[in-house]
């Protein structure tokens, strides 16, 4: 069974910066690719960004590419997503997903598999 546990939410204040962390088991790690998505209250699930199944290529949405960056560990089955310089408008679920198959794109149809979520809040 195929799981991504997300963690690293919290309630940070503007200007602060995050690490979000996802664990992958059940499949093997370094043959999936991972995205990053968020879902602010009463919006549509937003894709943030991607990265390859070595971490050579990565792909961002292009509003979000200044303050994100991402990550994987593949010795650790884990993916990771640094926020900096958060803004209210941040504040969101943030979920990871794996796809087992690499699109330098963020459509949340191509992703096989979804974690359950970890909520960011951003106090101003």
């Amino acid at each position: 069974q195929v799981q991504l546990v997300e963690s690293g939410g919290g309630l940070v204040q503007a200007g602060k910066s995050l690490r979000l962390s996802c664990v992958v088991s059940g499949i093997e790690f370094d043959l999936v690719a991972i995205g990053w998505f968020r879902q602010a209250p009463g919006k549509e699930r937003e894709g943030v960004s991607c990265i390859s199944t070595t971490g050579a290529s990565t792909y961002y949405a292009d509003s979000l590419k200044d303050r994100f960056t991402i990550s994987r560990d593949n010795a650790k089955n884990t993916a990771f997503l640094v926020v900096n310089s958060l803004k209210p408008e941040d504040t969101a679920v943030y979920y990871c997903a794996a796809s087992t198959r690499w699109n330098p794109r963020l459509t949340p149809g191509n992703y096989n598999y979804w974690g359950q979520g970890t909520q960011v809040t951003v106090s101003s």
